[in-house]
């Protein structure tokens, strides 16, 4: 190969040249089509395509395979007119960054924010405004939801085609640049979540070039499984991480779904690859795993999205008890309690559904796991995307969101949440027919087994994803200055933020003294810091219940404290032992 061996895409080289390449062991032929010029590009024996010819920044370009289909590249840096359009010749080191000293934080300081780029205000400017306050308010990092080109101007991001260029329909890739040096100087961490378990179900060209990409024979939720064994595959990927890492200056990657890669030894190849590419940095690499393997955080992974303290805690407050509320109904309070002391709720046992699940967690350190009482997927996935405000009044709202505050995990928070919101969070997409009614109609379906929407009348009102209409009930921009209401949150909120960074915000070291239930719905936990000792109970019953914590200074109540000593209906109270 006349360029270096194995790498995707297209980038610069010497004297006005650009280098192309690209993986279609499928096609005989490939043309490169760039602003009218039609060059044959030369194949090697293993099915790369490779050219180098003079071009440069900002020219369109596309693929023809065997003289009929025309592509775009699988690697493209920028998409200006989206995934059907052509692609871009993109510079990754033409922008000014202001912050190039920023090497990042510490993991034990992270207070996520987690945003939906569309949603949140429509742009990488809109969100960029947004920063100022979310910094004052006591966050120390934004997590943005995917963010690769995918089909139409309306996603969650999880229908992701091009990884390498940033949706077009949020702004250029020097404005999402812009966003993050702008985090930077506030002090903020930039996490953006990548899906690399499956690509979208529209606009892919990966399948028709290299067929050899997916195992036809091995199936996900998404179709063909990824085959993550080739080495064409896992380039693909990992200099897809490095590019949001590198050119972006991107503090980490929450990994989508990592329970769908396989081999799992891909993901040690990309956590190792990845830090010995970008030595003196503080690199954040967060998984989203079903199967709650303890194993991988043992082995460097940074933390875990703790998907078992969201459900316990949800079906201890709300009850519900269909779906993945399932596993957690039957005790919730012995799965909050285990959560607290141990990490995990599951660890190997078999659940409801005859699956063992999990790994020993008691090992694992506080800090590697992220705990939220909601975020898009617990929103987003309900039929009518209800939040908890909703669900459960503003009081058990509140409980909620300063139990995964004051606990010393790492604690994320959903768009809106500080202010109270109250739009939904609805799944919307904008796919082209006939994809937009199987979408429509498989949305619906998947509500069929819910004792709620048995009924096909009752299905037909779950909101249309394609239905602008869904999305732009989804919009929750920064509240109004005049919003009373949204104040008083943000000032309780801004006020329990301030509670955890001067408790728990330094501490480095933290380990589980372990947790109790004291009566249904009644629990208190304690963990040992440098120095001290952090404890918090809290009461999610409909009655007061007598409760003890250590002797040591009341730093946090939520509810009015009692002259007999109990903890009222909805409180919480966190104690701070010093010198312990």
């Amino acid at each position: 190969m006349s360029v270096e061996a194995g790498r995707w895409g297209a980038w610069p080289g010497t004297d006005g040249h650009w280098h192309f390449s690209l993986w279609a062991p499928a096609a005989r032929r490939m043309d490169l089509l760039l602003e009218g010029a039609e060059l044959t590009m030369q194949r090697d024996d293993s099915g790369w395509f490779t050219l180098r010819t003079p071009a440069a920044a900002g020219m369109r370009y596309r693929y023809r395979m065997d003289g009929e289909r025309v592509v775009p590249d699988p690697a493209s840096r920028e998409q200006p007119e989206g995934l059907f359009g052509p692609s871009a010749l993109a510079l990754d080191d033409a922008f000014a960054w202001q912050h190039r000293s920023w090497r990042g934080r510490p993991w034990h300081e992270a207070v996520i924010y987690e945003v939906h780029v569309g949603a949140a205000g429509g742009s990488y400017d809109a969100v960029r405004a947004q920063l100022p306050q979310l910094a004052a308010l006591g966050f120390t990092a934004i997590e943005l939801m995917p963010l690769a080109t995918f089909p139409g101007n309306r996603n969650w991001g999880y229908d992701g085609v091009l990884q390498y260029a940033p949706a077009a329909a949020y702004g250029t890739p020097d404005q999402l640049r812009a966003l993050v040096d702008a985090a930077h100087g506030l002090g903020l961490m930039v996490l953006l979540d990548v899906v690399y378990n499956h690509f979208g179900p529209d606009g892919n060209p990966l399948p028709a070039l290299a067929p050899g990409f997916f195992q036809e024979d091995v199936h996900t939720p998404w179709g063909a499984a990824i085959d993550f064994r080739r080495p064409e595959v896992q380039r693909y990927f990992i200099d897809n991480a490095l590019m949001w890492l590198r050119d972006y200056r991107i503090d980490g990657l929450r990994l989508d779904a990592v329970h769908a890669i396989q081999p799992t030894a891909f993901l040690e190849t990309l956590r190792a690859r990845i830090h010995a590419a970008l030595p003196g940095r503080e690199i954040a690499l967060v998984l989203e795993n079903e199967h709650n393997q303890a194993s991988l955080l043992a082995a460097g992974f940074t933390a875990q999205w703790n998907d078992d303290f969201h459900n316990a805690l949800h079906a201890l407050l709300t009850g519900e008890h269909e779906g993945y509320y399932r596993d957690f109904a039957d005790d919730p309070n012995g799965r909050l309690r285990r959560v607290l002391a141990e990490g995990f709720a599951w660890q190997g046992e078999v659940n409801a559904s005859g699956r063992t699940r999990g790994e020993p967690s008691a090992a694992i350190a506080p800090r590697q796991f992220v705990v939220f009482a909601q975020n898009h997927d617990q929103i987003g996935n309900r039929a009518q995307g209800e939040r908890l405000l909703q669900l459960i009044g503003p009081r058990r709202t509140a409980l909620a969101l300063a139990l995964t505050a004051l606990t010393p995990a790492i604690p994320l928070f959903f768009m809106g949440e500080p202010w109270g919101a109250t739009t939904p969070f609805l799944f919307f997409t904008d796919h082209r027919p006939p994809l937009d009614v199987q979408v429509r109609d498989g949305r619906r379906a998947e509500f069929a087994h819910f004792s709620s929407f048995r009924d096909d009348a009752l299905r037909a009102r779950i909101p249309d994803p394609n239905a602008p209409g869904t999305f732009e009930a989804s919009r929750c921009p920064w509240p109004d200055p005049g919003d009373a209401e949204a104040a008083c949150w943000l000032g309780w909120f801004s006020a329990l933020l301030a509670v955890r960074a001067a408790c728990l915000g330094t501490a480095v070291d933290v380990r589980p003294l372990g947790a109790e239930v004291l009566a249904p719905g009644v629990l208190r936990a304690g963990w040992q810091l440098p120095g001290a000792q952090w404890w918090i109970a809290f009461n999610a019953s409909d009655a007061a219940e007598a409760v003890s914590l250590p002797s040591g200074r009341e730093v946090f109540r939520l509810g009015a404290a009692r002259d007999d000593g109990r903890l009222e209906p909805n409180g919480l109270y966190a104690v701070l032992v010093d010198g312990a």
